[in-house]
């Protein structure tokens, strides 16, 4: 059975940084994309960064030339290092794998920044 596993999460300062991991627990093949997305109480859940196949990335307006998707082919395991953190970036965190043929979720990491 397949799991995502994240980590990483957890209290900082405005200014600060924070590296989220999301690794596969079990093997998926054929994967199209990895992502990250946030949630805040009382709103939808927003993407926030995706690499693909390719290796082509995204980022969502809010986070671009702060945040940083990346991925470890070998390990199956994504990154999102998040720089200059603001207070607007507190969320829960989720991490997306997308194969041929499943869509897998992680159980979310929560994100707070402190101003």
């Amino acid at each position: 059975q397949v799991q995502l596993v994240e980590s990483g999460g957890g209290l900082v300062q405005v200014g600060g940084s924070l590296r989220l991991s999301c690794a596969v627990s079990g093997s998926i093949f054929n994967i199209n994309a990895m992502g990250w997305y946030r949630q805040t109480p009382g709103k939808q859940r927003e993407l926030v960064a995706t690499i693909i196949r390719g290796g082509t990335t995204n980022y969502a307006d809010s986070v671009k030339g702060r945040f940083t998707i990346s991925r470890d082919n070998a390990k199956n395991t994504v990154y999102l290092q998040m720089n200059s953190l603001k207070p607007e970036d507190t969320a829960v965190y989720y991490c997306r794998i997308i194969s041929f043929s499943d869509d897998y979720w992680g159980q979310g990491t929560q994100v707070t920044v402190s101003s």
